[in-house]
């Protein structure tokens, strides 16, 4: 697992590029912004995985639907194996308007 930390969409489209260059999938590109809409966007225009109730699992899914979008951002890093702490480095990331790129 890895994670990178991008400006904007240009970014997150030329990184994604890379990582399918160095072997990558698209099954195995998740892309996080922390507006909603902004996410989807990316998501759909860069054909990357969003997180799902396979790789979060139900309870968890059940608790992110009472939490703020920061710790639903958290839960859905740390579900795929980031580090709490760095996935709190993370989201003050997206909190600037940053774009996180995470592969598996």
């Amino acid at each position: 697992m890895k994670t990178y930390v991008v400006e904007n969409g240009v970014q997150a489209s030329e990184t994604i590029r890379n990582l399918e260059v160095q072997g990558f999938t698209k099954d195995d590109i998740y892309l996080f912004a922390h507006d909603t809409t902004r996410s989807e966007h990316l998501t759909e225009n860069t054909d990357t995985n969003n997180i799902g109730l396979k790789e979060e699992g139900l309870f968890d899914k059940m608790a992110n639907a009472f939490s703020s979008r920061g710790d639903e951002l958290r839960a859905r890093m740390t579900s795929l194996g980031v580090p709490e702490t760095e996935a709190m480095r993370l989201e003050e990331e997206l909190d600037e308007g940053k774009v996180v790129i995470v592969t598996q």
